[in-house]
């Protein structure tokens, strides 16, 4: 039996979060009250979501920011 760890802080499999998920869990903070993954170091939480087919979100809204453009960086000098 393979097993994939998704958060090796507390050891927790791809399978356990996918059991989880299908005994009710359908978000990553679910997912953290079931079984602690996702609050510690925080790095498995984009593979939670992708598990729970959530997709991975911003964080802190790094990614709804526009790229600086050549003409933006500009008009800053």
């Amino acid at each position: 039996m393979d097993r994939v760890f998704v958060c090796s802080c507390f050891g927790i499999t791809e399978q356990q979060v996918k059991q989880h998920a299908e005994s009710g869990a359908c978000t990553p903070r679910q997912i953290a009250s079931a079984c602690k993954a996702g609050t510690d170091c925080g790095s498995c939480v984009r593979r939670i979501q992708a598990l729970l087919g959530r997709g991975a979100a911003p964080r802190d809204g790094v990614a709804a920011r526009p790229a600086p453009t050549a003409a933006r960086l500009d008009e800053a000098a």
